[in-house]
């Protein structure tokens, strides 16, 4: 039987299938619930929850019009070169809705480290927090702002590379790096001398050490970064092209297909292939041997959450009109195209929640849990987020183990994500609009447990 907290209470962990919870937060709970077990605590993050909200579509329109730069005419093709001469009308006419739908996009708001227990999570319109849980500074956490770091929409530690942490905002990304005592960050030679803003906070300083601007001013809404470290992949809704950039030359170099704007784009764990989705319903796979690629069309809307199994080899998809998941398997190895894309039924959603659809998944890196959160659904099973035990043999299956609520009146999931790095079991981050970025321990067999 599914575990179900109860309106009032709080999830606290899973222990072997079992959702704990708890009728507060509350770190002496956590302690006695899996703290013996880890060895540390998650104390939950509060937050400002109201400054996380993304901008109406009306206002976003309102900021955007009439701030595209002249130099449009520079990008290349026929329609580039349109909206140089015809400005806003001709984008709104290829685009009249991806503002409204990036909305319904599972926008990556919270990243963990990939090699540290350190975690990042939009914490307001134009700031970042970042909290590292091993620091001996205290339990407060560090904030990022700058005025380049606006309308904030995506974050994403990068590989390989240190405490280096990737911002999406309007214009541009913002790339933050811990600065230490002896050994200072340093910015980009030959970036803008208006960087080097340093964060706030008790702990470790970051330092924004380069600006990455998009073309005509664009508001990045995609990033992905290779597994290497070396690239970063970037795209907004607003354009139909994405951005692979040297991040250590500060050079970009965009790659077109299609007309509509990008909804998000994910690389594939080996670094093989790369996913991009559109808002038009189409999403293509690329192999990144000779950037080839292949197109694909949905019938179930545009793909609006994505995430690739440990191995590199399939990718589940979310479609904004579909309570079923897609997983596309490649049938052989990179850099070969030939995919199958195959249904992942999840029937609890609608059964148990009545939903209307699903928001956003997560598959942490194990490939044993998937986390899922979904529409509207059933007054007990509103804004909570689904948890599953999932199988690869080598078709996807999911069986549900029960339900997440989160803290205070009301709570829903605004973004959520996995730290895939962590030994003793996958641990679940989610940011609550009730001002809460709380971490849930998962833990069964395979990891802690005896």
């Amino acid at each position: 039987m599914p575990s179900f907290p109860l309106t009032g209470s709080v999830t606290i962990c899973e222990i072997n299938r079992d959702l704990i919870v708890a009728e507060n937060l509350s770190d002496d709970r956590s302690q006695d619930t899996y703290g013996k077990l880890l060895g540390m605590v998650f104390s939950p993050i509060p937050f400002h929850s109201d400054q996380t909200v993304l901008p109406s579509p009306e206002q976003d329109t309102e900021q955007e019009h009439g701030s595209i730069p002249a130099d449009n005419a520079e990008r290349k093709g026929l329609v580039a070169a349109l909206q140089g001469i015809l400005g806003h009308p001709l984008k709104r006419f290829f685009h009249p809705s991806d503002v409204n739908m990036l909305l319904e996009v599972d926008l990556h708001g919270v990243s963990w480290h990939h090699h540290k227990h350190i975690i990042a999570f939009i914490s307001g319109s134009n700031q970042v927090m970042v909290r590292d849980y091993e620091g001996s500074e205290g339990k407060d956490p560090c904030i990022l702002t700058n005025e380049l770091q606006r309308d904030v929409k995506v974050l994403e530690w990068r590989p390989n590379a240190g405490r280096m942490l990737s911002v999406a905002c309007k214009g541009g990304i913002c790339i933050w790096a811990a600065s230490f005592p002896g050994n200072a960050a340093s910015v980009r030679s030959g970036a803008a001398s208006f960087l080097g803003t340093v964060s706030r906070g008790s702990g470790v300083q970051y330092i924004l050490v380069d600006f990455l601007q998009s073309p005509n001013n664009e508001q990045i809404s995609a990033l992905s970064w290779s597994p290497d470290g070396r690239y970063l992949a970037s795209a907004s809704y607003e354009s139909s092209s994405f951005t692979i950039w040297d991040v250590a030359q500060g050079v970009g170099t965009p790659i077109r297909r299609g007309l509509g704007g990008i909804s998000m784009m994910k690389w594939s764990p080996t670094g093989d292939y790369f996913f991009a989705a559109k808002f038009d319903g189409t999403f293509y796979l690329w192999e990144t041997n000779t950037w080839t690629s292949e197109p694909w069309s949905s019938t179930s809307g545009f793909v609006k959450g994505a995430t690739w199994d440990p191995d590199g080899r399939m990718i589940l998809i979310a479609f904004s009109e579909s309570l079923t998941l897609g997983s596309i398997h490649f049938a052989s190895k990179p850099p070969s195209l030939d995919a199958h894309l195959l249904p992942v039924d999840l029937p609890e959603i609608i059964s148990l929640t009545g939903s209307q659809g699903i928001e956003k998944i997560a598959w942490d890196g194990s490939g044993e849990r998937l986390a899922v959160s979904y529409k509207g659904g059933d007054e007990p099973y509103r804004g909570l987020i689904a948890v599953y035990d999932t199988r690869r043999t080598p078709l996807v299956s999911a069986s549900l183990i029960g339900f997440i609520r989160g803290p205070g009146d009301h709570p829903k999931p605004i973004a959520f994500s996995f730290h895939n790095k962590f030994k003793q079991g996958p641990l679940l981050s989610v940011c609550w609009s009730s001002g809460f970025c709380c971490t849930y321990p998962l833990i069964f067999r395979s990891h802690s447990l005896p």
